[in-house]
C-alpha cells in the first residue's frame, strides 16, 4: 500500500478565481480598442511602449551579429532535431480512402491550419527553446503564416536569443509584445498590419493560460498547462544523486511545480530526501525550486512496480522519468503521462531544450485524455463521401427513416427524393 513519506502541502494548479476577472478585462479591452489597449496594458505591466512592437529586419540581423556562435549553433542543432522528428511524424499521418460499401467511397484528408500565433514565456526565465517547439512544428505541419510573439526583457526589447531562436525556426513575424495582450492581440489581430490567427500554441504562465482558455473558441489552441510538473520511478538500482537533481531541475520552474518521486526502495526514498535538501544549499535556483520542493515536492513508497504504475497514472504528470532496472517493462504499462524518459540517460532537460521531441506537454492531470503538441495538432483532419447511385439509394433507406423517428423530415425528404431520382433499389 502507498505510504507518503513527503506530501504536498499545496493543491496542483493555480488559483484560477484570482486571475479570471484580471484576463477578461484585458481580452475585452483589446478586442474593443486594439492597438490602443495592447499599447496601454504593455506600458503598465512590462513598462514597454515601443514605436512598433514588431520586431524588423534590423532587430533580428543585430541579434545575430551579437550572439556567441556556439549559442547560435546549439540553437541552430536544437531546431534541426525538432524539424527532423516533427518531419517523421508528418511522414506517418496518412490520408486514406476505404470503400466501406459497394459504391461507398468514405475518406480522410490532413490539412494544416492555415495560421498560427506562437507565444514564448519570457518573465522568469526567457525559454528560447520554446520558441523552436512552437515555430518549427507548424512550419513543419504546412502552416502558412506564423506570428511569434514574446514580452521585453529590458529596455532594449526581446531576448536576442529569443529572437534568432524565431528567426532560425521560421516565424514569418516577431513582435516583441508579452502576456495576456499578446495572445489577445494574436486572436483579434489588434497590432498594425497584423492579421488575427486561427491558432494559439506556447508554454506561460497562469495568466497566459486563463487567456488560452478565454480564447478558445475565437482561436484553437494547443492545450491548457499548469506549473511543469516532474514524477520520477525509480527502484534501488537508482543513483539517488541524480534523482535528486532530477526533482530539482523541474522544481525550478515555478515555486508551484510539483516534483514527486515514487520508489519501491525505502533507502532512496531517505537518500533523496536528505539530497534534495543539500542540494538545494548550493542550488543555482533555489529562491524558487525550494519553495516548489517545500509546498509542492512528494515523495511515495509502494509495495511493487505495478502499486508505482498505479499511483503514477493516477497523478497523470506532465514528465516521467523510470530509472529502475527494466525501463522497459514501465513502457509497455503506463498510460498517462506528457513524455517519457526511460533510464538514468533520459533526462527532462534533453526533452526541454534539444532532443527533438515536443516541450509543450500536458500537466495538472491532462495526461489522462491529451498527448502534448505534435505536428498533428496543426492538422485539421476532415472526411469527404463518394458515393455511386446504386450505393446512395442503399443508404437513403436507413438514412430516412432514422430522420423521421427523429421527427427530422426534411432530413428525411434529402433522402428519399434520391431514391425518387435514381430508383428504387430491387
Amino acid at each position: 500500500m502507498a505510504r507518503y513519506i513527503k506530501s504536498a502541502t499545496m493543491e496542483r494548479g493555480h488559483d484560477l478565481e484570482a486571475i479570471r476577472a484580471t484576463v477578461t478585462e484585458i481580452i475585452e479591452d483589446v478586442r474593443t480598442r486594439g492597438e490602443d489597449a495592447v499599447r496601454d496594458h504593455s506600458r503598465r505591466l512590462d513598462a514597454w511602449n515601443p514605436g512598433s512592437f514588431r520586431v524588423d529586419e534590423a532587430a533580428r540581423r543585430k541579434a545575430e551579429r551579437e550572439l556567441p556562435e556556439t549559442l547560435k549553433e546549439d540553437i541552430r542543432f536544437a531546431a534541426a532535431q525538432v524539424r527532423n522528428f516533427a518531419r517523421i511524424q508528418l511522414e506517418n499521418v496518412k490520408d486514406l480512402e476505404v470503400e466501406t460499401l459497394p459504391g461507398v467511397l468514405l475518406g480522410q484528408r490532413t490539412i494544416p491550419v492555415a495560421s498560427v500565433g506562437s507565444y514564448t514565456p519570457g518573465g522568469r526565465y526567457p525559454l528560447i527553446a520554446s520558441a523552436l517547439m512552437t515555430v518549427v512544428t507548424p512550419r513543419v505541419a504546412g502552416v502558412e503564416r506564423i506570428v511569434a510573439m514574446s514580452p521585453p526583457r529590458s529596455e532594449e526589447g526581446m531576448h536576442p536569443p529569443t529572437i534568432y531562436a524565431m528567426t532560425v525556426a521560421g516565424a514569418d513575424s516577431i513582435y516583441c509584445v508579452g502576456g495576456v495582450q499578446a495572445l489577445a492581440a494574436m486572436a483579434f489581430g489588434a497590432l498594425e498590419g497584423l492579421d488575427p490567427v486561427d491558432m494559439i500554441v506556447g508554454a506561460g504562465n497562469a495568466f497566459v493560460a486563463e487567456a488560452k482558455r478565454q480564447l478558445f473558441g475565437t482561436v484553437g489552441i494547443d492545450l491548457l498547462a499548469g506549473p511543469t510538473e516532474i514524477l520520477i520511478i525509480a527502484d534501488d538500482s537508482a543513483d539517488a544523486e541524480v534523482v535528486a537533481a532530477d526533482l530539482l531541475g523541474q522544481a525550478e520552474h515555478d515555486p508551484r511545480s510539483p516534483a514527486a518521486l515514487v520508489t519501491t526502495s525505502e533507502d532512496l526514498a531517505s537518500r533523496v530526501a536528505e539530497l534534495v535538501e543539500k542540494l538545494l544549499e548550493t542550488w543555482p535556483t533555489a529562491e524558487v525550486a525550494g519553495p516548489a520542493w517545500r509546498d509542492n515536492g512528494v515523495i511515495v513508497l509502494v509495495d511493487s512496480d505495478e502499486e508505482a504504475v498505479e499511483v503514477s497514472d493516477d497523478f497523470g504528470p506532465e514528465h516521467l522519468e523510470v530509472q529502475t532496472r527494466d525501463p522497459d517493462w514501465y513502457l509497455e504499462r503506463l498510460h498517462n503521462y506528457g513524455s517519457l524518459f526511460l533510464g538514468e540517460e533520459s533526462t527532462v532537460v534533453y526533452s526541454d531544450k534539444a532532443i527533438g521531441t515536443n516541450h509543450i506537454l500536458p500537466t495538472m492531470r491532462a495526461a489522462r485524455y491529451t498527448g502534448g503538441l505534435w505536428v498533428g495538432k496543426f492538422l485539421k483532419t476532415v472526411t469527404y463521401q463518394r458515393l455511386s447511385r446504386s450505393a446512395s439509394v442503399e443508404i437513403a433507406g436507413p438514412a430516412g427513416r432514422i430522420s423521421a423517428a427523429e421527427l427530422m423530415f426534411g432530413h428525411e425528404l434529402t433522402a428519399q427524393i434520391r431514391i425518387e431520382r435514381y430508383g428504387r433499389k430491387k
